[in-house]
């Protein structure tokens, strides 16, 4: 019986033996990834998360597949992901209205900053200073100066209450000390369509949702809140050409992962998504969509230190507009 056991011990440790290296060859990932997205399908946010699930499906050899978990202004799925198995197989499309919730929302049922592991940068958007024609300002300055002579008449619209559009139009009204109308609404296509209209005077909006109309000279565009010009709009100064040193506004959107999931899956999915973001075919379908590519290295630490510089920014924005979403 002695001697049967110590076989039986051999037989286990050699299987051990000839098993392990067998595991530990398995690379990440061997089942498909999914993509959580906090809004519905067709906006910015989702549209960039179907272009890189299908660079990462292409370059890692699984199906990265894109869920859309809407509500709360994309608290819900970041809430989601937060509670998912750090394993690196549920992972979030996060942007920057997760900096702006976290000062915006005196609860939120997740910490962006504890609750997840950063993978990458993804995309930007800049946003676009844009006026009705019939308004009779030709240049930021002059922007300015109307505004101060109409204090609380002058409009300017957003996609919502918190959106990157209208903190962009906070944050101008912080560095001017200007008193501007913020005039909200349900997403950029109703503002768009009233400011065409001219029901209201101006917008901060995102660059694909304005450019075909400034392209018509439906619109007039006075200043970029990038910080170099835009080659779509290259006659268009930035706001810090224009007076306004620092003025830096961008949206952007960039992939998370639950927290405590293991750094060579994070490296992993970085280097897969670096690589996709340097091929040629996908750098077309950005410019297409109006997203501009992040700059290398774009590692996992740069854009921790992004996700904690913007939280700090957009907070003081928030707390001086005296904002709040619950």
């Amino acid at each position: 019986m002695h001697t049967f056991s110590k076989r039986l011990a051999a037989a286990a440790a050699l299987a051990t033996v000839l098993t392990a290296p067998a595991l530990a060859a398995k690379p990440y990932p061997e089942r498909p990834v999914t993509l959580v997205v906090g809004y519905a399908a067709g906006g910015a946010t989702d549209i960039v998360a179907r272009l890189m699930a299908k660079s990462l499906t292409e370059e890692l050899g699984q199906t990265f597949v894109v869920e859309n978990k809407t509500g709360a202004n994309s608290n819900i799925g970041a809430e989601i992901v937060s509670r998912a198995a750090p394993d690196g197989y549920t992972l979030y499309v996060g942007s920057i209205a997760n900096t702006i919730n976290r000062t915006l929302y005196s609860q939120l049922n997740y910490d962006f900053v504890k609750g997840f592991e950063p993978v990458g940068l993804l995309a930007t958007i800049p946003n676009i200073l844009v006026v009705n024609p019939k308004l009779p300002v030709k240049t930021v300055q002059e922007y300015i100066a109307y505004a101060k002579k109409n204090p609380g008449k002058l409009t300017c619209a957003s996609s919502g209450s918190g959106s990157s559009i209208h903190l962009s139009c906070e944050l101008f009204k912080m560095q001017t000390g200007t008193d501007i109308l913020h005039v909200p609404y349900r997403g950029s296509g109703p503002a768009v369509a009233d400011l065409l209209g001219g029901q209201v005077d101006s917008m901060f909006d995102n660059l694909p949702s304005s450019l075909p109309h400034v392209q018509a000279d439906k619109l007039r565009a006075i200043g970029v809140t990038s910080p170099q010009r835009l080659d779509s709009v290259p006659g268009t100064p930035t706001l810090a050409e224009s007076g306004l040193p620092g003025f830096d506004v961008e949206s952007w959107f960039g992939l998370v992962a639950p927290a405590g999931t293991p750094k060579p899956v994070i490296d992993r999915l970085n280097q897969a998504m670096n690589k996709a973001l340097a091929n040629p075919a996908l750098q077309a379908s950005y410019k297409q969509a109006g997203f501009y590519a992040p700059q290398p290295p774009n590692s996992p630490e740069s854009f921790g230190r992004k996700i904690a510089s913007e939280i700090d920014k957009w907070g003081a924005v928030v707390k001086n507009a005296n904002l709040k979403a619950n």
